[in-house]
């Protein structure tokens, strides 16, 4: 739909020359009262919108543009070239002919986001076409867009493993039927230290594949996109339950595990099971990237609000450039692992109000931070306060 001009402003300015000295102040008024509404208008935008001449040089910028590149006011003098380095060179130039140029590119300052660049010549300057630009800020968008995405691939793959875990029961069901059977047929048996020797191994085996049944149980009611069953958790007795669990495994590889955990530890609101399948990953980890002798350290504290887990071990650290990567699904830093555990710790811990912190060094250990909540403060984060 096309503006319609102010024609009676035109036939005013048509004959400016015969304007005498009242009828020249009111036009100046009123085109000053013209230019106030323009700005006020131009102000009210959320998009950065700029006028350069040819060379790009800004002549003029609405508050928006101004935040988005930061820009001090004024801005006469000043290029567009400096504010976003590279984008002449990537438009030919500034004389060049192009009708319409649509970018997308990063700034650094005054912070980093991402902006669309809407670019058209409008008049014509003294040194050539002048351009006009509209800036927006898509930041949130794209971030929004890849969380969806990243959201989209986290549940297929959750979905993938709750599907072979789930398969996985089918054989470990037929090894306890078979293990039982034989275990009867022994008993016919006249006792000997040879059937002995067998029931114990058979035991073993009966234990082994219970605790393999309760890693799947666990694995599953982790990964199901649940709410957590909140009650309240004692997290010393928890982590004695797991580090019991985990006990044999433990002193297998020959590893130490020094805890301190005060007797006074605030309770918390959580999901029992849940954080049973967090510190089971967390203690794993730590086990698989430690050596025979290597030493696992466990240690609350507990502020006005939260309380703190830290697990440090000795083991062989991460590497710089993997640590960033550490929550991505399938990434993995060991030849046998799925790289799904860390991302069920940090969903896990995230649904419970909490947040993950890791510190490596190669060479000599890492450290996972773990923060909860405590029950006062995970109630009023409920009921919104």
């Amino acid at each position: 739909m096309a503006v319609k001009k102010h024609s009676s402003l035109d036939k005013v300015l048509g004959r400016l020359d015969q304007l005498d000295e009242p009828n020249l102040h009111n036009l100046v008024q009123r085109l000053a009262r013209e230019r106030a509404m323009l700005e006020a208008v131009f102000n009210t935008l959320q998009e950065g919108v700029l006028v350069i001449d040819a060379d790009g040089v800004i002549e003029y910028a609405n508050e928006a543009a101004a935040r988005l590149i930061g820009l001090k006011e004024p801005a006469a003098g000043e290029t567009l070239w400096r504010f976003v380095p590279g984008l002449r060179d990537s438009l030919g130039g500034a004389g060049g002919a192009s009708p319409l140029v649509t970018r997308e590119f990063e700034l650094a300052y005054p912070s980093p986001r991402l902006v669309r660049l809407y670019m058209v010549p409008f008049a014509e300057g003294e040194s050539g076409p002048r351009r006009a630009i509209i800036l927006s800020d898509i930041t949130a968008e794209r971030k929004s867009t890849a969380e969806l995405i990243e959201n989209e691939k986290i549940s297929s793959i959750l979905l993938l493993a709750a599907g072979v875990a789930h398969e996985l029961g089918n054989p470990l069901n037929s090894l306890t039927i078979h293990l039982q059977l034989i275990d009867r047929k022994l008993r016919k048996l006249k006792a000997s230290k040879e059937t002995r020797s067998l029931e114990d191994s058979i035991k073993i085996c009966r234990d082994e594949v219970t605790r393999l049944d309760g890693i799947i149980k666990n694995f599953l009611e982790a990964i199901r996109p649940r709410p957590p069953d909140l009650g309240e958790v004692y997290l010393p007795g928890l982590i004695e339950e797991v580090l019991h669990f985990q006990s044999r495994e433990l002193a297998d590889r020959g590893i130490t595990v020094k805890g301190e955990m005060p007797d006074g530890t605030p309770v918390i609101m959580a999901d029992r099971d849940q954080l049973k399948q967090v510190f089971f990953n967390l203690i794993k980890n730590a086990m698989e990237a430690m050596q025979p002798g290597g030493r696992l350290s466990l240690k609350l504290r507990a502020d006005e609000d939260s309380v703190y887990v830290a697990l440090a071990d000795t083991g062989s650290g991460i590497k710089a450039e993997d640590l960033a990567k550490l929550f991505q699904p399938y990434h993995t830093t060991k030849i046998s692992g799925h790289g799904l555990g860390l991302m069920i710790v940090q969903r896990i811990v995230r649904d419970h109000g909490g947040h993950v912190g890791i510190e490596s060094k190669e060479g000599v250990g890492t450290v996972v931070t773990l923060q909860f909540p405590q029950k006062h403060r995970r109630v009023r984060m409920l009921a919104g306060g």
